[in-house]
């Protein structure tokens, strides 16, 4: 595990405010607060069609954050590899489609962060639960890397891990809380990112989860 750095205490900073992480990546407080309710209620309808699940990484080890997509694509984890497919590997269906106020939201937090033009076509769903964690990686499966990603934040706080160029260069640990959004693009969009350890808790809109809704442009 790489040296790390805390950015700031773990507070909450004041919804409307920004956090910037590079040139080109920020996070932007309390972005989705106002939708939250209306995200979670349409998340449950993606998961009744599509549930969550632990895939297989090419190694052959179960992948300890269960997962499920909504969009023309889905991404994906198998003993083949890495990929973003049209179809639910599970169902054999295409994976639910990608809600309106999914794609409204990932285009203006996006525009919001200097990304003009975004229009998501994937949107990779996340259910963390105390103790699980995402090993840092960089997103690199997507066709063009001119497109930004847009990562929002439901439910118990996390500690997004912001790395660099390299998997061993040091990491900023930045408090994620509920209703954040993360945008990175343009000199940041490699950068290496993880999640540390899910603490223990409960929040009053997901219970003991927190639920990460990662919108791209794969194809």
């Amino acid at each position: 595990m790489p040296d790390t750095t805390d950015l700031f205490a773990d507070q909450a900073p004041l919804a409307g405010t920004r956090t910037a992480l590079g040139p080109q990546a920020v996070v932007l407080r309390g972005w989705a607060l106002a939708q939250a309710q209306a995200l979670w209620d349409t998340l449950q309808a993606v998961v009744a069609q599509a549930p969550f699940r632990h895939m297989l990484t090419p190694g052959g080890q179960s992948m300890s954050v269960p997962l499920t997509n909504c969009g023309p694509l889905g991404w994906t984890s198998s003993r083949a590899g890495y990929r973003y497919r049209p179809d639910d590997p599970d169902s054999g269906q295409a994976w639910p489609a990608m809600p309106p106020a999914f794609g409204r939201l990932a285009h203006d937090a996006a525009q919001s962060a200097g990304f003009d033009g975004f229009t998501p076509d994937a949107c990779l769903l996340n259910c963390y639960t105390p103790g699980t964690r995402l090993s840092l990686h960089q997103d690199r499966n997507e066709r063009d890397f001119g497109w930004p990603i847009v990562s929002v934040s439901l439910g118990l706080p996390a500690t997004f891990l912001w790395g660099g160029a390299r998997r061993a260069d040091p990491c900023l640990r930045v408090p994620l809380f509920h209703g954040d959004v993360a945008v990175w693009g343009g000199r940041d969009r490699l950068r290496f990112h993880g999640v540390a350890p899910i603490g223990a808790g409960q929040h009053p809109l997901t219970g003991a989860q927190r639920i990460n809704l990662t919108f791209r442009r794969a194809g």
